[in-house]
Formats: structure tokens, sequence, C-alpha cells
């Protein structure tokens, strides 16, 4: 386990020197507990993305506009899916829609993510409690009778030193336990929660949104072995995104309701109908918080 975290930590090198000194600059700054530094560089990250959060709301829009003629396609070429498809890639160069700029925030925010886990389990720990560390490099060279410079790469979290708590969290390094990560749990499923509605496209399906609003508890299960400071970045961002939404929303207004389909539909067109809302639902979701992927998400 050891063995494999540290070849991980070496894949990801190039990332951790890019957030490793943003996070410690930062620090550097503000002073007092590294929470505040995770937050302030959660703030940053999310400030940066904001002309992509912008392009992705719009491309909602462009998504719920064109969603009467996509119905009327499939409807049309039910029996033909080749052909569905080009004329639905037609409809989508008419009127300049990317259906991919909804992922696009999720997808920006991966190499921070991982940065800053990476981070938080190595170069922070140095950063934060050296003495402590070196401390442990001999006690494990020792224990597994190896020289002391294989044991370079294996650190120990630094149990609330030199700022490494914040507020109830004993220690941003290391993954939180008891009370602590229950209150964690709550504000993560409260905050991804939340911004999981406010991301969510007014059409999307009652089956869907159900799926949507469950896949924040099967994240649970992946929070408990982080560190705290990132489950702290991920409640962070969520939050941003819910504020976000808000602005979003009275700068550009709701996303537009797709027009009702005609009385009478075949039905293939009732399927063509929730396929189309189907991938509306689908599409509002890039912005929000990295654990439920594109359904809400950092």
């Amino acid at each position: 386990m050891a063995v494999r975290s540290m070849v991980l930590a070496s894949v990801f090198e190039p990332l951790i020197d890019v957030f490793g000194p943003v996070l410690v600059s930062l620090h550097g700054v503000i002073g007092g507990s590294w929470g505040w530094s995770i937050i302030a560089l959660t703030i940053v990250v999310r400030a940066l993305l904001l002309p992509l959060a912008f392009k992705q709301t719009r491309s909602m829009h462009k998504l719920q506009r064109a969603a009467p003629q996509v119905k009327a396609i499939q409807n049309e070429h039910r029996g033909d899916k080749r052909r569905q498809q080009q004329e639905i890639l037609k409809v989508y160069r008419e009127n300049e829609i990317n259906p991919f700029a909804s992922f696009l925030p999720f997808l920006a925010q991966i190499p921070v993510f991982i940065g800053l886990y990476y981070t938080l389990r190595t170069r922070l720990r140095e950063d934060i409690c050296p003495g402590l560390q070196a401390a442990f490099r001999h006690t494990y060279a020792a224990s597994h009778h190896i020289p002391l410079h294989q044991a370079a790469g294996h650190t120990v979290a630094c149990h609330g030193l030199n700022g490494s708590s914040w507020l109830f969290i004993h220690d941003l390094t290391n993954t939180a336990t008891g009370l602590t990560l229950l209150v964690l749990i709550a504000l993560y499923l409260g905050t991804q929660l939340a911004s999981s509605l406010m991301m969510q496209a007014p059409t999307i399906e009652p089956t869907r949104r159900r799926i949507m609003l469950l896949l924040p508890l099967v994240f649970v299960i992946f929070i408990i072995n982080f560190p705290a400071g990132l489950v702290l970045y991920w409640i962070t961002t969520n939050t941003w995104t819910i504020g976000q939404q808000w602005i979003i929303r009275r700068t550009i207004g709701p996303v537009e309701p797709v027009t009702p389909a005609a009385p009478g539909l075949s039905p293939g067109g009732r399927d063509g109908a929730r396929a189309a809302a189907g991938a509306n639902g689908g599409a509002s979701g890039g912005g929000g918080g990295l654990p439920v992927l594109a359904a809400a998400t950092p």
C-alpha cells in the first residue's frame, strides 16, 4: 500500500509542484490554520473558472432551446439511429451548441483535486511538521530494515501541529474520525445536494433527478478515506457553486423550459422526448462538486 502511494505520488509530482507552492504562498499571506489556505485556494480556483461557468450556463440554454427540434428528429428518424445522429449534430452546428461545454468546469477541477490530495499527504506534511517526518522516517527505515534514503517518500499525519488543525478538524493532513467525520459528511451531503439541485435543468426526468440526488451518498464511501483538508476543499467548492448559480441565474436568467410536446405523440416520440430531456438534465450538472462527476459539480 505504501509503495503504491509512493508510485502514484511520483506520477502526480508535477501537480504537487504546482499546487504545493500555491498553497504555501497563500498560507504565507493568510497565516494561522492551513484550513484557511485551503479555502482561499478553492476560491482562487473557482474564480478562475468563472468564464467556463458562464459558458456552461449559456450552453445549457442553447440545449434547452434546441430540445424541441431534437425531439422532432428523434421521432422522425427513430428507426435510423445513424440519420438521427447526423440530423441532431446538424442542429447543434446550426445553433453553435457544444454539448460537452457543460462538463468543462468539472474537468478543469480534476487536476486541482488530485494535486491537493497528494500535496496534503506528502509535501504539506513536510512543510507543517518536518521534525515529526524526520523522526518517522528513521523509525520506518529501522522497522523495515531499509536505508534511510529509501524511506524519504513516507510521511505521517501531523496530529494538529503548526496549524494543521482547523476549527473542529484536528488534522487536515489526515483522515477524519469520530464526530469530526460525521460533521464533515453532513456538511458534504448538504452542500452537494444543494449544489446539485441548483445545477439541474427544470426538464430533468424524475428518475434521473432521484439518481443524481442519491449519488452523493455513494461517494461518502470514498471521502471517509480522504484527508480532511480535501473534504474541506470539496465542501467549499460546493458552497461556491450554490452562490455562483444564484448569481448566474440572476445575470443570465433561468434555463428556459422545453416547449411541451404536442398531444398524441407516438411511443417513439415520447421516447425521443424523454431522451432529450434526459440529455438536457445530464448536461446541466457539470459545474458543481467533483464527486458527483458531472451531476453536481467542483
